[in-house]
């Protein structure tokens, strides 16, 4: 389990409760690893977790090039 997901949970109190959050079943978290991107911006809004937080490889912040 990937630490988005682990965030959420935590944030939601249990799987289920992250299930029910965003409508759907509690089978269905139990299965993933990580949150599905088409579930993060979803979960952000129902938690107010930073979609970076969640899932940093889609959504976390790059520097533009040439700046430090």
């Amino acid at each position: 389990m990937d630490s988005g997901l682990r965030a959420a949970i935590k944030a939601a109190g249990t799987k289920y409760r992250l299930a029910k959050s965003i409508g759907i079943r509690p089978q269905t978290v139990q299965r993933w690893r990580r949150i599905p991107a088409e579930r993060v911006l979803e979960i952000e809004t129902a938690l107010l977790i930073d979609r970076e937080v969640l899932r940093s490889d889609l959504y976390g912040h790059s520097k533009p090039k040439g700046l430090k």
